[in-house]
């Protein structure tokens, strides 16, 4: 003989609530105050819940109150129930009509064209760029302190969307006096015994440090570093090296230069975000990065200023 389906039970979501908060302090009066309600009406409300139910979930007792075995089983679904409402509000909001997007971009990558054009198309939503350090982007987008970011791989992408934007070749930075500084190109035999800076992410140490190497060797460690400067200053201080981004040359330190790292494969841009985003927002700057982030663009000549104010030296020099 066939089943019959559980009854239906319409529950109040503002009731669980305030059972969930008495749960939590153990105590009525404690709870009235932290839902600023007062203690009759909050012991009516969760009666009304008990009798919703069909079972008593709290006893008082001269301490407080406690749950009854059937409150400790409700506790974890209630709470579950709440977040599972917070959520689905969230995405509706989300999936509604745009107001607000902060955008994340790591060092060295440009998102102002794309961003320029999703304020252009929405005027009414409140558009916001903001930097992260090169190891924030998923904690960033999970935490909801941004709605998508423009970053390099690799980075952890489960719960996460990411597309590819562009790919950057790779390039060995040294010292300008270091005996690799002036090369056309260099390969990874150039450096089988140069040390590598590291940071405390291994798939990130894996990735840019190459290491393993092709042949199974180990990168040689260099120093641990957090913040991108020490980078930098380590390098220049003849302590190690590093391969990063080809971003430009003339955005490193006059004391370094970056070679050209051949037989490897490139950096990866990305576009990330939040698996199962729906934003209205969120879909159009995907739209306009994939449109308008397509990789560094080569520096344009500086024009000339008009000769009129200048000597004839000067300008026979510029022409």
């Amino acid at each position: 003989m066939p089943h019959s389906p559980p009854p239906s039970v319409d529950l109040d979501l503002r009731l669980v609530r305030y059972f969930a908060v008495v749960a939590e302090h153990r105590h009525f009066g404690r709870a009235a105050e932290a839902l600023h309600v007062t203690q009759p009406s909050l012991s009516r409300q969760v009666r009304r819940l008990e009798e919703q139910l069909g079972a008593r979930l709290l006893d008082r007792t001269p301490q407080g109150s406690r749950l009854t075995e059937a409150g400790e089983v409700f506790l974890p679904r209630a709470k579950a129930l709440l977040r599972s409402a917070a959520q689905a509000a969230a995405h509706a909001r989300a999936a509604a009509e745009p107001s607000r997007i902060t955008i994340g971009y790591t060092t060295g990558l440009i998102v102002t064209p794309a961003v320029r054009e999703l304020r252009h198309r929405h005027p009414d939503a409140d558009v916001q760029a903001l930097h992260l350090a090169w190891n924030e982007p998923r904690e960033a987008l999970l935490e909801h302190r941004v709605d998508a970011v423009v970053t390099r791989l690799p980075i952890r992408t489960d719960q996460l969307h990411v597309t590819i934007l562009y790919d950057e070749p790779r390039v060995l930075v040294v010292p300008l006096g270091h005996r690799l500084a002036g090369k056309e190109s260099v390969t990874l035999d150039d450096i089988p015994d140069e040390p590598l800076l590291r940071v405390p992410d291994p798939d990130w140490n894996a990735f840019w440090r190459i290491d393993p190497r092709p042949d199974g060797s180990r990168a040689p460690d260099g120093p641990l570093i957090e913040d991108f400067e020490d980078k930098f200053e380590l390098i220049a201080s003849g302590q190690a090296l590093a391969i990063t981004a080809d971003v430009g040359h003339n955005r490193l330190r006059p004391d370094l230069t970056a070679i050209p790292l051949h037989g490897v494969e490139p950096s990866h841009v990305v576009l990330a975000t939040r698996t199962g985003d729906r934003s209205r927002l969120v879909a159009a700057f995907r739209k306009f990065a994939q449109a308008h982030l397509t990789g560094p663009r080569p520096a344009e000549p500086a024009s000339a200023p008009p000769p009129s104010s200048t000597s004839r030296e000067e300008t026979e020099r510029r022409h």
